[in-house]
Order: C-alpha cells, then sequence, then structure tokens
C-alpha cells in the first residue's frame, strides 16, 4: 500500500512540474512613445499602445512543426508632425493621424527554427480613430502643451491589412546566433516589405520558443531549450521598402477633397532605413522586451529621422 502510495506521489508531482513548466496562455501589452528616449521630443510616431492574447495550439504528429501560437489584439497608432501643435498647416512635414485595429495572427514555428507568421488586421485611420482626444487625455494628465492641428488629420477611411513574417536562422554559437527576419503587407492602408538581420547576445532560446518570435507559450512541454530563461541583448537593422502608408498618403481609393476639409497629406518615400536595439528576459511566467527603435524619414519634407522607445510586459498562465 505504502509502495502504491509513493508511485502516485510521484507521478503527480512529475505532472505538477510538467504543466508548470508549461505555459500555454498568454496576456501582454506593449507601449510605445519617443518620450521613453528621453529626449523632450513630441513628434511623428509619438504613440502606440497594444494588447495581445496568445494561445498555444496543439501541433498534432506533425514531424515539423514544433510550436503554434494564435494570437488576438486590438491596438492603437498615432502620429503628429514636428510637435503637435503647429501655427497652420504650412508646419506639417508629417501628417497627423491616427490607426486604430483589431486583428489576428497565426504563428507556425517549425523545428529546423523557421517560422511564418500569418497576420490580418481591419482597422481605420482618421478622426474615428479616436487620436485627437486620446493625445489631448495624455497632455491633458501630465500637463503637457496645449495641441493644435489636429483639424488637418488624414480622413476616415476602413482598412483591411494582411501581413506575413518570415525568420530563419543562420548560424549559432554559444552566446551570440544571428537570423534573417522579414515581413510583407499588403492592404488598402500598409503595403510593403523589409529584409535584415538580427543578432541576439546572452542567453536566448530556440526561435520556436522565445521572445524574438513572440512563441513563449506552448501547448507541450518544451524540452530540450537552451536555457531555462531567456536575458538577451538584441539588434535589428532593416531595410524597408513602402509601395503605401495611409497614415501619409490618406485613403486608397478615395482621392477627392470634400469641400471645406482641411485634411493634408503628403508623399512618402519609398525606402526606409529602421534600427531596433533592445533587452529581453523571462522569468517562469513574466516576460519583458525593452527597446529602442530608429527610423529614417518617411516623408522627403520631414525636418528629421525619428526615434522612440517601446517596453512589452506579459504574463503567461495555464
Amino acid at each position: 500500500m505504502s509502495n502504491k502510495l509513493f508511485l502516485t506521489l510521484i507521478c503527480l508531482f512529475g505532472t505538477i512540474s510538467l504543466f508548470a513548466q508549461t505555459r500555454g496562455h498568454e496576456f501582454a501589452i506593449q507601449s510605445d512613445n519617443d518620450s521613453f528616449l528621453g529626449q523632450g521630443s513630441d513628434r511623428y510616431y509619438t504613440n502606440g499602445i497594444f494588447f495581445y492574447y496568445r494561445k498555444a495550439l496543439k501541433t498534432g504528429n506533425s514531424n515539423s512543426l514544433q510550436n503554434k501560437v494564435l494570437g488576438f489584439e486590438i491596438g492603437q497608432k498615432m502620429f503628429n508632425p514636428q510637435s503637435g501643435y503647429v501655427p497652420d498647416a504650412t508646419y506639417i512635414d508629417r501628417p497627423f493621424a491616427a490607426y486604430s485595429y483589431l486583428g489576428s495572427t497565426l504563428n507556425l514555428l517549425f523545428k529546423n527554427e523557421s517560422n511564418i507568421k500569418l497576420s490580418a488586421q481591419l482597422g481605420i485611420v482618421g478622426p474615428a480613430a479616436g487620436g485627437e482626444p486620446m493625445q489631448k487625455l495624455i497632455h491633458n494628465t501630465f500637463g503637457f502643451y496645449h495641441l493644435n492641428g489636429w483639424q488637418y488629420q488624414v480622413k476616415n477611411n476602413v482598412q483591411l491589412n494582411l501581413g506575413a513574417e518570415y525568420n530563419k536562422l543562420l548560424a549559432r554559437a554559444s552566446w551570440v546566433d544571428v537570423s534573417l527576419a522579414s515581413y510583407a503587407n499588403l492592404g488598402n492602408g500598409f503595403t510593403g516589405a523589409g529584409l535584415g538581420p538580427l543578432v541576439r547576445l546572452g542567453n536566448f532560446n530556440q526561435l520556436f520558443n522565445s521572445v524574438s518570435t513572440q512563441s513563449t507559450v506552448s501547448a507541450a512541454d518544451q524540452t530540450g531549450l537552451l536555457h531555462k530563461h531567456e536575458i538577451f541583448f538584441y539588434y535589428k537593422p532593416q531595410i524597408n521598402g513602402v509601395l503605401y502608408d495611409a497614415t501619409i498618403q490618406g485613403s486608397l481609393f478615395n482621392k477627392s477633397h470634400d469641400a471645406g476639409s482641411l485634411e493634408v497629406t503628403l508623399d512618402k518615400k519609398p525606402l526606409i532605413f529602421s534600427q531596433q536595439v533592445g533587452v529581453a528576459f523571462t522569468t517562469s511566467r513574466f516576460l519583458f522586451d525593452v527597446a529602442a527603435i530608429f527610423h529614417t524619414r518617411e516623408v522627403e519634407g520631414m525636418l528629421r529621422s525619428h526615434q522612440w522607445g517601446s517596453i512589452t510586459g506579459a504574463y503567461r498562465f495555464k
């Protein structure tokens, strides 16, 4: 009897240990703002807020698939010119605009450390996206300067945007690896593509269960990981080709201006170079990613290039 009880307890604790290492669900919040870099700027991509829910799916008996993650998100991006206060339209070097959306992703992560992440977003650019009231709330709450210029913002237009990401490990040593990072977007809001390397230094895991590919949740215990917890620095330079950007150019299909409309749109630059530098780390349940992003000018007439900080926190659970 005692032997049976002992074996039962061993099996029970073994099961608890297995599930303790398996986190199948994740809630995450991401906040972007140029003020995070402490430069006192309030221009161009000035604020973003995003909420994510991710659920790991079973991979079945696949010989190639290591992990599969379904995600849902809601977010808002906000843009203004060189300042949130412009005396008149001649000072607008990047249009006032906001983009709010609902989206879903499916992340397929393979044993060879490549992944394909598919996404779809239904959103809106224009006053209905809520950029002006959100920026007013932020400025009034923290005692920032008075705003002027949202009367010139991009008009309302509904958007359907599709996207795909592809990442692939290229080389790895004990504490450093390099992978290919690429994406392509197609829609009446955002169409373009980007390509570049991702360099990681520190304690990182394989791309099928890593912060780098938003895949730290799994439906089964991920055995054979390089590290129990991740903590690494990363650098991600990228060349981005831009075919269309509705936050700069306005509606793709309706180019007519209503009588009395104050909308200001501009022409985008076809190529943008971006750099992202950050640090990411995980615990058994929590995840954090802190980064600085630097972009070259999106519009020829922009006074400066722009940069912002991004902070992501996530909680994983059974």
